[in-house]
């Protein structure tokens, strides 16, 4: 009896630390979501360009393209390309910090607020600093408990959603796909935020976005280091 007691205790915590391991990560996926989307906001507004929504951007591309608009569209290029590059330092920041938050998020709250300090008045350095904090924000969080999870981008949040609308309307009951709807709500919320801002200070509300990155930088020291693994790109 003593065996089988210990183990159906072990088997209760695992279940327990998976419970609370997913509660913590989709915490920070909806605060990330927001920082995310409080900073397209401000830099859609600021500037008319998106700083993390390159399916917009590339669709933009693709119409200069077809207007024969070459400064456009070497302008969407350079975007696009910063946004890819930014994912790859974010991986890089990511390796080189041991896989903790801390720095990658801290290297994201100087970016941001560099740019928000940009004094001057051509803003596409300060755009692509912005740009590149948001392609390094994707290597914070990957997936949460086995779920993949995106941050910059909610299309295939929604997507996944809708397919687990649709399964579950056939019946099927499978675990995960109503938090989908996290960084959809979160980088919602951060986009609202950040329009009322960006009326309110312009380009320097990014700021504030650096502020945040710094903040949630700083409450994932408070995660276990074994979590920060799991959520964190390998």
């Amino acid at each position: 009896m003593l065996p089988s007691s210990s183990s159906n205790r072990a088997s209760d915590g695992h279940l327990h630390a998976r419970k609370w391991r997913g509660r913590i990560g989709l915490s920070l996926v909806a605060s990330l979501s927001v920082l995310a989307g409080m900073t397209d906001a401000i830099g859609f507004m600021a500037s008319g360009d998106f700083v993390s929504f390159m399916s917009g951007n590339t669709t933009r591309l693709a119409v200069a393209i077809s207007d024969g608009d070459v400064g456009l569209t070497l302008r969407l290029v350079i975007l696009v390309a910063t946004f890819v590059v930014g994912n790859a330092l974010g991986i890089v920041v990511s390796r080189l910090g041991g896989r903790r938050a801390l720095p990658l998020l801290l290297c994201i709250a100087m970016l941001l607020c560099g740019a928000a300090a940009w004094p001057y008045a051509d803003q596409l350095p300060a755009l692509l600093a912005a740009i590149i904090a948001m392609g390094m924000l994707n290597a914070a969080v990957e997936e949460v408990n086995g779920l993949p999870v995106g941050l910059t981008y909610v299309t295939g949040a929604l997507s996944r959603f809708g397919r687990g609308l649709g399964r579950w309307m056939l019946g099927e009951r499978r675990n995960g796909w109503r938090v989908q709807l996290i960084p959809w709500t979160g980088m919602f919320a951060g986009a609202v935020l950040g329009a009322l801002l960006e009326h309110h200070l312009g380009l320097k509300a990014l700021f504030v976005s650096g502020l945040l990155a710094g903040v949630i930088g700083v409450l994932s020291l408070r995660i276990p280091r074994r979590w920060q693994l799991g959520y964190m790109p390998r």
